[in-house]
């Protein structure tokens, strides 16, 4: 009966862990990020040798390096898509406590490699991103937070969870990085409403958010900068916003072919958060939709296998892995056409990048662990339960 309702299969006694994994991952999410990782590649391709030429590297150079960290991305997904709920949860807190110290320490040991904020380690022969890090981390604990603030006489976990954005997001806005700020409140926005938040509650932090982006206009130019640009109904040709725009416009239904684009040698970050420019540009709005689509299919399929869990603290952390993934992409792609302010957001698995490609394969790994079918116990046992309570 139980198999009927929920498509689950129960854990065959002694059977091992790659055909038990096999059996019961999502193989069509799995399948959709490969291909986005391969389309990464070959707008990597594209993108990136007029950089490299600038540089002074072989042109091929940021390619061979996005290949080596989406390599190491992948298996970051397929390791963590194997682990049980509670080993997505130990890991969860542990990344968290280990990116938030390295958020903390930022402006002692930081770098901002000229682009104007603190959000990088520099290890020479690369760098690290604390922030992109985080953000599965920084999930997964508020998840566990919210869950257990569900059982009876659990601690407030709500509350603790709110504690614990407003000191991430702070930290965050210090560097300055707003984007990722914008984005921790909204996963935590998120599961908050899954996990049944006051209607009044939510008002009041989205209130919060108005007043701080307020204090932020008015007392940061990087900030005030971005937020007039946007707010500026004529886009400067001269600016990354006017190069990404025009190239799209110059893309149409097929884009101008394989090779032909000319964004890529005006856009200095042509191959990180403009590579749906160069998409757009060279093979048009067709392979953008394609692009588009496969996001969809993702975070739609994660949200459907993730109705049918019983688990509180899976279903809560899985429904924040599968927004935030889908809303940063959404950003990207939506500041490359002026729907949304500059945020220097990358693109999941199509952007170059070696944090942003392991996290991102660490956050979407976690979530194929938690959308994994598994025995959700007999139907009589969820009726009793909610008769004795």
């Amino acid at each position: 009966m139980t198999e009927m309702v929920y498509g689950t299969a129960p854990i065959r006694a002694g059977e091992p862990v790659l055909p038990r994994w096999w059996r019961t991952v999502d193989k069509w999410a799995m399948s959709f990020v490969l291909i986005l990782f391969g389309v990464g590649m070959l707008l990597g391709l594209a993108a990136s040798p007029p950089l490299a030429e600038k540089n002074g590297f072989p042109p091929f150079y940021y390619v061979e390096r996005q290949a080596v960290f989406g390599g190491l991305a992948l298996c970051a997904m397929l390791v963590c898509s194997m682990l049980s709920p509670t080993m997505v949860r130990r890991l969860g807190v542990i990344g968290c406590g280990a990116a938030l110290l390295g958020l903390v320490l930022l402006p002692v040991f930081g770098t901002d490699f000229g682009k104007g904020a603190v959000r990088w380690y520099s290890l020479g022969f690369g760098s690290v991103q604390p922030s992109e890090f985080l953000k599965p981390g920084f999930i997964i604990l508020t998840a566990w937070l919210m869950a257990a603030a569900q059982e009876v006489e659990g601690p407030p976990g709500k509350t603790m969870s709110l504690a614990l954005a407003v000191v991430v997001v702070a930290f965050l806005a210090l560097q300055p990085d707003f984007g990722q700020a914008a984005l921790i409140l909204f996963a935590w926005g998120v599961m908050y409403f899954v996990a049944g938040a006051p209607f009044m509650v939510l008002v009041a932090v989205a209130g919060g958010v108005v007043f701080a982006g307020t204090i932020a206009y008015e007392n940061s130019e990087h900030f005030a900068r971005r937020i007039d640009g946007f707010l500026n109904p004529e886009i400067d040709p001269r600016t990354q916003l006017g190069y990404a725009t025009n190239a799209i416009r110059e893309g149409g239904f097929f884009g101008v072919g394989v090779g032909e684009g000319q964004v890529k040698w005006s856009l200095p970050d042509a191959h990180t958060d403009f590579i749906i420019a160069v998409a757009a540009e060279e093979y048009g709005l067709v392979l953008v939709a394609v692009i588009i689509a496969l996001y969809c299919a993702i975070v739609i399929r994660s949200l459907f296998r993730l109705l049918k869990e019983r688990d509180p603290f899976i279903r809560i952390a899985g429904t924040g892995l599968a927004c935030t993934f889908g809303v940063q992409a959404l950003i990207n792609m939506g500041v490359a056409v002026k729907l949304l302010p500059a945020k220097g957001m990358t693109l999941p698995f199509v952007s170059y990048g070696g944090s942003s490609l392991i996290a991102g394969g660490i956050m979407v790994g976690m979530l194929l662990a938690l959308t994994r079918n598994r025995p959700q116990g007999e139907i009589t046992d969820l009726l009793r339960r909610r008769t004795r309570e």
